[in-house]
């Protein structure tokens, strides 16, 4: 059998191998998979082609008997969100993330507002490689789509009811926006001016072509928006990925920090806050240590987890809660208000951070430690990777490991994971030291044990 689904959702290039025959058969699958009479909320990002694939998407959807309501142009939290609390039985979101303009795809939403389980994946793929397909009399498909109002006013207003409202309006806040031309400029001003914050906007203006930036918030497709929050003296910035469900922070002198520092700043602030919740977090194998070391003081366990938000959120739920998730890519997982990625709920708190701790967002993150930070790759095939990596599980025999997704190396300073891409055929190497010549050190040393299995050699 083959398969559709990869880290976080179906995607593939517009035209090319995601096509309106690919949306169409995909859409009887979901529609198959939630059974007729399911009640199913669908929305979309701005990428080019996304009314082509909901649309034969949906029209998947109703030949298998599904109750579709539409609600167009929304962040994918927010569809989610709505899932979760009026009781859909599921949703499909029409995004495909972070990737570039050219891609789209689809993510599944089960009726909890988390992504489908990677079992229930399966199920769907089945169906799918099947060509599944219901025979219905005609008088079952005479319902429409239905068209949904007011998605993204419910979603902001359950993230203002989240927060110290009155706090964070005492303080006004100036934030650079960087909605990065696609649907949070929809809800993150929004959001802001309900809080009294003043806002600054770059990329904010919906354009499927994405001329402002990639859709990917890093450090270096956010300079453009570090710098406006340095000229405009603004208390902090935020950069969006395409379907808002991650943000990458910039505190007021322009720095753009990784979500993994923010998260653990976010992480302790919710432990003293949320009580009732476990003081525990989940996050995946690529964050960085900063996290155990910041959060340890606050008796706040570290559960690492393999990468892929869907697989922390389900691992969250599953094993007894927590009071966050978060990723090194800028994903926040608010438990008190969601078990999955906000980019609007993660800003939103990190501004009441700084109204009731009363400092700047650079003070905030000058209370972690400063490592040295490398992250490069090796191209490889599947069986290459894991050969370096039982090789490397070897020769770091005598540290402290995690091996759930590929393999992370704690040393007494410094850490380095090496695990195999799951959407490209390389060899990610991560890691940090408090000494820029200790951790080059290191991965000098890892990709000479890769290039052996490389060379033919190793196992």
């Amino acid at each position: 059998m083959g398969k559709l689904f990869g880290t976080d959702g179906v995607r593939g290039v517009v035209g090319f191998d995601l096509t309106p025959e690919f949306a169409l058969r995909l859409g009887r699958a979901i529609g198959g998979f939630f059974g007729r009479g399911s009640r199913v909320l669908v929305g979309r990002d701005v990428r080019a082609g996304g009314d082509i694939v909901a649309g034969a998407l949906v029209a998947g959807l109703l030949s298998e008997g599904v109750k579709v309501y539409y609600a167009g142009l929304t962040p994918t939290p927010a569809i989610q969100y709505v899932v979760k609390n009026e009781f859909y039985d599921g949703g499909v979101m029409i995004t495909a993330s972070h990737n570039p303009p050219e891609y789209n795809g689809v993510k599944v939403i089960a009726g909890d507002g988390i992504e489908v389980p990677r079992e229930d994946e399966v199920k769907i793929e089945e169906l799918y490689f099947k060509g599944h397909g219901s025979s219905l009399e005609w008088r079952s498909l005479a319902e429409p789509p239905e068209g949904v109002t007011g998605v993204v006013e419910k979603y902001v207003k359950a993230i203002v009811d989240q927060v110290d409202v009155d706090s964070i309006a005492k303080r006004g806040f100036k934030v650079v926006v960087d909605c990065a031309n696609s649907v949070t400029a929809l809800t993150t001003p929004l959001l802001l001016r309900k809080l009294n914050v003043r806002v600054v906007s770059i990329n904010c203006h919906l354009d499927p072509l994405f001329p402002g930036r990639e859709p990917e918030p890093r450090p270096d497709t956010l300079v453009d928006a570090a710098t406006l929050v340095v000229s405009s003296r603004a208390d902090l910035g935020v950069g969006h990925d395409g379907d808002g469900d991650r943000a990458i922070l910039i505190d007021d002198m322009g720095r753009i920090h990784w979500g993994d520092r923010s998260g653990a700043l976010l992480a302790a602030y919710a432990s003293t806050k949320w009580k009732s919740f476990p003081r525990r977090v989940y996050t995946g194998v690529s964050s960085s240590v900063v996290v155990e070391d910041y959060l340890k003081p606050y008796g706040v366990e570290v559960v690492w987890t393999p990468v892929g938000s869907v697989t922390i959120a389900r691992m969250m739920k599953s094993e007894g809660g927590a009071i966050a998730g978060f990723e090194e890519n800028g994903g926040y997982m608010h438990v008190p208000h969601q078990y999955v990625r906000d980019g609007a709920m993660k800003l939103a708190l990190f501004l009441e951070v700084m109204s009731s701790y009363g400092v700047k967002s650079s003070s905030l993150f000058s209370k972690l430690p400063e490592y040295h930070t490398i992250k490069t790759k090796v191209k490889a095939s599947r069986e290459e990777a894991l050969c370096a990596i039982e090789l490397l599980k070897e020769r770091f025999s005598g540290f402290r490991m995690v091996t759930i997704d590929g393999v992370k190396v704690f040393g007494g300073d410094f850490w380095v994971l090496v695990r195999p891409s799951g959407t490209e055929p390389v060899i990610r190497i991560m890691g940090e030291a408090s000494r820029k010549e200790r951790i080059e050190e290191v991965v000098a040393e890892v990709k000479n044990i890769i290039s052996l299995c490389l060379r033919g050699g190793g196992l």
